[in-house]
């Protein structure tokens, strides 16, 4: 597999310096992006990163994820309007740990000679003094070179209104410096030839191959990918909520698979290229398809299944079916109680939530009563309108439709907690009894 011809019809290419296509032509090579552990997991924009090391596996090259100890506790300027909070050294290292965790799923770490390595650029930053530094590494780039970067530029100059910058500490300007010796330090003592990332990196990347030029008179490659952004040119991996997380902790198994499913059409079509290992022959397929009947969403759900089972697992991804199932209105009691709460609580969230005490739930003359007194009349105000559309047939309770306003309240809690309350066709309430 040709990398530069894969990552270029998958619309994944955005540049990459001269000589680079040469030197992957020419035999294994070795390459390597750093992730940033500011936080204790990456997300759905990082996974578009990832996905570089990954075709430079597929390609017979040897990948190199560096969790950036050291710089994580500076922060990278690039693409950041503002200089944010630095994390202390023991909530990094939880970070990394967490993100070598998903970097596994990714990644081949047994595929014999270019098999996956992770590095933390700490391991040899931890004994460098900051004198040592300066004479090792300053010296060889100008302030002018480093200034000149885009990066740098961008927030140390007023915006187009005329608004005052916000500014550039010394930390942060000496980010590129660092990570272009991480480049030196990879390419002295593993060989590493190519240095990956997405486009906002550029800078920073062509710091390295100048910094290993001007050190050992090296040659060095430079490649990025292409910024993933939605169809209204935002920064994509967001949803009103934040960040879509890839540790089902932070985002749901469900929710993650909704955010798939939920594309617009031109952004699942691109999108399907950039996070999936489908062949071209396969997603020419299911775009046709797609077009063919766009309302059953072939390549939203064909990009939902393929990445939720990759992060996640084949039963996350069958749970997040059935899950998605019951609010249009095609699971029953079983399904329900086959959900996991975490998947519960992600289907129903939004819904309003209706606190019961369990001597309140055990006393109720009825299921008219509960509906309306005993929920404080959130579901209905009055026992006499949840009485008339109990008779009209428009109530469920755990999906299961209510027959008789008077009927006793022993339905089973699902989670030992919680009742499911549809009232008529979109309205749901969830029930927590405690």
């Amino acid at each position: 597999m040709n990398l530069i011809e894969e990552l270029r019809w998958r619309g994944m290419l955005h540049d990459f310096m001269p000589g680079t296509e040469e030197q992957l032509a020419s035999g294994m090579t070795t390459g390597y992006i750093g992730f940033d552990p500011t936080a204790s997991s990456l997300h759905i924009g990082n996974l578009a990163t990832i996905m570089l090391l990954v075709h430079l596996q597929r390609a017979g090259h040897k990948p190199v994820a560096l969790v950036g100890g050291a710089t994580g506790m500076i922060g990278d300027p690039s693409g950041k309007s503002a200089e944010r909070n630095l994390l202390d050294e023991n909530t990094l290292r939880a970070n990394q740990e967490s993100i070598k965790v998903q970097l596994e799923k990714f990644l081949d770490f047994n595929a014999g000679t270019n098999s996956a390595e992770i590095v933390n650029n700490y391991d040899w930053f931890k004994e460098f003094s900051f004198l040592g530094f300066l004479r090792e590494v300053g010296k060889h780039l100008t302030v002018n070179y480093m200034m000149a970067k885009d990066s740098v530029k961008k927030r140390i100059s007023a915006d187009e209104d005329g608004d005052r910058a916000e500014g550039l500490s010394f930390t942060e300007f000496t980010y590129q410096l660092i990570q272009g010796y991480d480049f030196y330090h990879l390419y002295k003592n593993k060989g590493v030839k190519l240095q990956m990332g997405a486009s906002d990196q550029w800078g920073n990347i062509t710091t390295g191959t100048e910094l290993i030029r001007r050190m050992d008179g090296g040659k060095a490659y430079a490649l990025v990918g292409k910024l993933v952004t939605k169809s209204d040119g935002t920064k994509f991996g967001k949803s009103e909520g934040g960040n879509i997380w890839l540790d089902a902790t932070l985002t749901s198994p469900y929710k993650f698979y909704q955010f798939w499913l939920n594309l617009s059409d031109e952004e699942a079509e691109k999108l399907i290229k950039v996070y999936t290992l489908l062949p071209q022959d396969e997603i020419e397929r299911l775009t046709e398809e797609h077009k063919q009947a766009p309302h059953l969403r072939v390549l939203q759900k064909a990009l939902a299944k393929e990445v939720t089972i990759r992060v996640h697992s084949e039963e996350d991804y069958l749970a997040a079916i059935e899950a998605s199932e019951i609010l249009f209105g095609k699971g029953d009691l079983e399904t329900l109680k086959g959900l996991k709460e975490e998947i519960l609580l992600s289907v129903f969230e939004g819904v309003p939530q209706i606190e019961v005490s369990k001597s309140a739930y055990a006393e109720a003359p009825g299921i008219s009563d509960l509906l309306s007194d005993l929920t404080s009349g959130q579901i209905f105000e009055s026992k006499g309108e949840a009485k008339r559309m109990i008779k009209n047939g428009g109530v469920s309770v755990n999906r299961q439709k209510v027959q008789n306003p008077d009927e006793p309240v022993n339905y089973e809690l699902l989670q030992d907690k919680y009742l499911v309350v549809q009232k008529g066709k979109k309205n749901y309430y969830l029930v927590k009894v405690n």
